[in-house]
C-alpha cells in the first residue's frame, strides 16, 4: 500500500493556488486536475459513489460494514495559499535530520536556519519534507488529503475492521476562505466530522476565531502640490492617521494564544484615493464585537475630521468559533484525544489562531473540529512536513473511527 507521504509528493505536483481575485468557482480551474484524480483513486480503491461536482467538491463513501456506529466524515481543501506559488514544486526529503540548519537552495542561499525556527530540533533524526525555497510545498493540505486517502485505503484494505460510514469530502478554495461555500452537508451526510488540516504532532482545535474583513476607502482630493495649500486631501495620510488609532499592540506581531488583533493586510493608495483590507480576529465574542465597534469609530472619527464622506466602511463578517457548536458533543474531540494516547501521540487540545472549513460547517449543522497533519510553517518557502508524523495522523484518523463501533 502507497505510504501517505508517497501521495503527498505526487499531489503537490499539481498547481492549485487559489486566486482571491477570481469571480469563478473554484477560483481556479487546476484545482479540477486534482480532483479529477483523486476521483480515479476512490473510484480504483473502490468507492463506486466518488465524484467531483461543477464546483469542484469532491465527495464519496466508504460503506460502513457494521450497524449502529456513526456516519463519520474526513475533510481536507484541494487548494494552497495564493500567497506563494505552488508551481513547479520540487520536493527535497531529508532522511535522518541532523538537527541543524536546512539548506533548501544553494545558489540562491534560502536556508531555514534553527536560530529562526528552533523547534527544528525537535525533528532530529525523521524524515522531512521540504521544497527548494522557491516555492510552497503545498503540504497544507495536501497532505491531509494524502492521510485521509491512506485512512481510506487501510480499511479497504482490512475489511475485517469494523466501521460506519466514512465519508470523504474534499473542497476547493479553502485558503481564500470560501472552502464551505458550497458544501452540501445534508449530500455528504455525516453525523460529524474532521478536518484534516492541522500543523504539528498532536494537535486538535476545536476552538477558532471570530473573524470578519473591514474594507474601507479613503477619499481625497488631488492638486497640484504647488498649489495644494488647504487645498489638497492626501488618502494616504489619512489613511495612515485612521491606522494610528488602532491599538498599537492589538496587531498580530505582538499577540499570541486568545488574543485578538487587528492586521492591516493591503495598502493601495494614491492621494486622490485609498484603499485598506484589514482582518478582526478575536475568540471571545464580546471582544470580537467591540474590535468592531472601535473600528467603526475610528473611521466615523476620521471622516468628521476632514468631512463627511472622507471614509467609507465596509465590515463583513467571515466566520464564528465552532466551540459553541462542538461543546454539545464534545465526545468527538475526547475521542481523538482517546485515539492519540492509543497511537502513542501526546494530545495538544489548543486554539486555532485562524479558521478552517470546520468552523463554517460547525455552524452549517455539521460538527467539524480539526486534527494535525504533521506539517508547520505553513503559506511559505520554509514549509515543511515530518513523514513520521504523517503516519501518526493516519494512525490517529484509523483509531477514531475504530473507536466508535461498539
Amino acid at each position: 500500500m502507497e505510504k501517505a507521504c508517497e501521495k503527498l509528493l505526487r499531489y503537490v505536483k499539481i498547481n492549485t493556488k487559489s486566486d482571491d481575485t477570481s469571480q469563478t468557482v473554484p477560483s481556479t480551474q487546476t484545482q479540477f486536475e486534482l480532483a479529477r484524480l483523486l476521483v480515479d483513486e476512490l473510484k480504483n480503491m473502490g468507492i463506486e459513489d466518488a465524484h467531483v461536482d461543477e464546483k469542484c467538491y469532491v465527495m464519496g463513501t466508504l460503506k460502513g460494514n457494521v450497524e449502529n456506529a456513526p456516519s463519520i466524515g474526513l475533510i481536507a481543501h484541494l487548494d494552497t495559499s495564493p500567497e506563494m506559488s505552488g508551481e513547479n514544486v520540487k520536493a527535497n526529503i531529508i532522511k535522518d535530520y541532523d538537527g541543524e540548519d536546512i539548506v533548501l537552495n544553494k545558489d540562491l542561499n534560502i536556508v531555514m536556519k534553527v536560530s529562526d525556527f528552533p523547534y527544528l530540533k525537535d525533528y532530529k533524526g525523521k524524515t522531512l519534507i521540504t521544497t527548494d525555497g522557491t516555492t510552497l510545498l503545498g503540504a497544507d493540505d495536501k497532505a491531509g488529503i494524502a492521510e485521509i486517502m491512506t485512512a481510506v485505503e487501510y480499511f479497504i484494505n482490512h475489511p475485517e475492521i469494523k466501521h460506519g460510514d466514512i465519508k470523504i469530502g474534499f473542497t476547493p478554495d479553502e485558503e481564500i476562505g470560501s472552502g464551505a461555500d458550497y458544501f452540501d452537508v445534508e449530500k455528504f451526510g455525516a453525523d460529524f466530522a474532521y478536518t484534516i488540516d492541522g500543523g504539528v504532532l498532536g494537535e486538535i482545535e476545536y476552538e477558532n476565531f471570530n473573524a470578519a474583513s473591514a474594507y474601507i476607502k479613503v477619499n481625497g482630493s488631488n492638486i497640484h502640490p504647488g498649489e495644494a495649500k488647504l487645498k489638497m486631501k492626501n488618502s494616504m495620510l489619512i489613511g495612515m492617521e485612521l491606522n494610528g488609532l488602532l491599538p498599537t499592540f492589538e496587531v498580530p506581531q505582538y499577540t499570541e494564544g486568545y488574543e485578538g488583533f487587528y492586521h492591516l493586510d493591503k495598502f493601495d493608495g494614491s492621494v486622490e484615493v485609498t484603499e485598506m483590507e484589514y482582518i478582526i480576529r478575536d475568540h471571545d465574542m464580546e471582544k470580537f464585537q467591540n474590535k468592531k465597534a472601535f473600528m467603526k469609530k475610528a473611521c466615523e472619527f476620521i471622516d468628521e475630521k476632514y468631512g463627511q464622506g472622507t471614509v467609507e466602511l465596509r465590515i463583513e463578517d467571515s466566520y464564528l468559533n465552532m466551540k459553541e457548536k462542538i461543546l454539545p458533543v464534545i465526545h468527538i474531540v475526547d475521542s481523538v484525544v482517546k485515539a492519540m494516547e492509543t497511537v502513542g501521540v501526546t494530545p495538544m487540545v489548543k486554539a486555532i489562531r485562524g479558521g478552517t472549513d470546520g468552523a463554517r460547517l460547525s455552524y452549517m449543522g455539521l460538527p467539524t473540529p480539526n486534527i494535525f497533519t504533521g506539517g508547520f510553517n505553513f503559506h511559505g518557502k520554509f514549509e515543511a512536513i515530518c513523514v513520521e508524523d504523517m503516519e501518526k495522523a493516519v494512525e490517529t484518523i484509523i483509531e477514531v473511527i475504530k473507536g466508535y463501533v461498539k
